[in-house]
């Protein structure tokens, strides 16, 4: 069951006919703007790649130009020559598509030319309610081959709330698997499950040896940072190799953070946010020693989803700069980096709709997902000034 504190709001929430950032809403999906944007560094035309996609999650790129993308309802779609293939690839799992469960990521392992291995995440019933669980199968065709779960978060808990979940590979080829803590706060502090925090695992589903509470009585091993709230952005970033994530506060205080080995995040000791509708304080206020300050932070919210570092040839002034998706805000935000600071932000396409994803894609152009029922995946292609 949730905390007493969040099932008050959310009762206040619905009496007062509102919806919490990152809840779902049934939203249609906004048309994009026509003609050139015109931003402070780059101008750009915005592109509908396919429309009708039902509550679109994640896009990932297959090297013969071909992009899956999920759909949270349960589907796997394929786009191919710009055209949404009308027959959804069979094979996936059993699917609890519940609140904001359903499929959610899909990432490509970073040899998949050589091996073909294609991870999804989604929300799955068990013992308890649902969780997050993480499979790995071949794509044939149009089905999913040799599908084999790798991770499954533990416990599975009632409710539809906050599941993550964003698949990342680092440099080393470990996977890392972002989770909410499923609207019960208090277990984001704690390490015997893994509710609240940030997965690491081998490509096969193992847990490296290092991984920083391997070992430890009572710990999980798997997790490789903690006190997460729902974390639903996550890349890596093109210098240091470092992953860099973001995650929803409630009201305010969503963050970017750069992951460390056995850090603490805080959630919800430490936060920048307040309880939703009635505005109370959660937790012991905004710093404490032990736990990490985010590197930058959203007051009010933005409701973020989707992250990407640009690193293409399309649009050269963006070059190291961090996209995020805005998901309650609907729209595009462009961060400014300096090493681990951020030095500016730019707020493009307002109104463009909720972003649930963004992609640097392998040509060069930015890819958003629009999460509608009548979603569409967007791409972003230069034009002069």
């Amino acid at each position: 069951m949730p905390t007493t504190r969040s099932f008050r709001a959310n009762v206040l929430l619905l009496a007062l006919g509102l919806t919490a950032p990152g809840l779902v809403m049934c939203t249609p999906a906004t048309t994009p703007p026509t003609g050139v944007v015109h931003t402070s560094e780059q101008n750009f035309r915005v592109t509908a790649i396919v429309a009708g996609l039902e509550y679109p999650w994640s896009v990932a790129f297959l090297p013969d130009g071909r992009m899956l993308v999920t759909e949270r309802p349960g589907r796997l779609r394929i786009v191919q020559d710009g055209k949404l293939l009308p027959q959804p690839v069979q094979g996936l799992p059993a699917i609890a598509a519940e609140g904001q469960g359903g499929l959610l990521d899909v990432a490509l392992h970073p040899r998949y030319p050589e091996n073909g291995w294609i991870y999804l995440s989604y929300a799955a019933a068990g013992s308890g309610g649902l969780g997050t669980e993480v499979l790995r199968a071949r794509l044939s065709d149009s089905r999913l081959e040799q599908p084999q779960v790798i991770f499954r978060a533990e416990p599975k808990r009632r409710g539809g709330r906050h599941f993550g979940s964003r698949l990342l590979f680092d440099r080393e080829g470990r996977l890392y698997i972002t989770l909410g803590e499923r609207g019960d706060q208090d277990h984001a502090q704690r390490l015997d499950d893994h509710l609240g925090a940030v997965i690491r695992l081998y490509d096969d589903g193992r847990v490296p040896a290092d991984n920083p509470f391997v070992g430890r009585p009572g710990a999980k091993g798997e997790i490789y940072s903690y006190g997460h709230r729902n974390v639903q952005g996550a890349a890596l970033h093109p210098t240091t190799g470092l992953v860099w994530t973001h995650e929803f506060g409630p009201q305010g205080g969503d963050e970017v953070n750069v992951l460390r080995p056995g850090a603490n995040y805080g959630w919800p000791v430490i936060t920048y946010g307040v309880e939703y509708v009635i505005g109370t304080k959660i937790g012991e206020g905004t710093h404490k020693e032990g736990m990490v300050q985010p590197i930058y932070r959203w007051v009010p919210s933005i409701s973020p989803s989707g992250m990407a570092f640009y690193t293409g040839d399309k649009f050269p002034s963006w070059r190291g700069d961090l996209f995020v998706g805005g998901l309650g805000s609907e729209q595009l935000i462009r961060l400014r980096l300096d090493g681990e600071r951020v030095t500016a932000e730019e707020r493009m396409l307002q109104g463009v709709g909720r972003v649930r994803d963004v992609r640097a894609g392998p040509d060069g152009h930015l890819y958003l997902l629009i999460d509608a029922p009548d979603g569409a995946l967007l791409r972003l292609d230069p034009a002069a000034k």
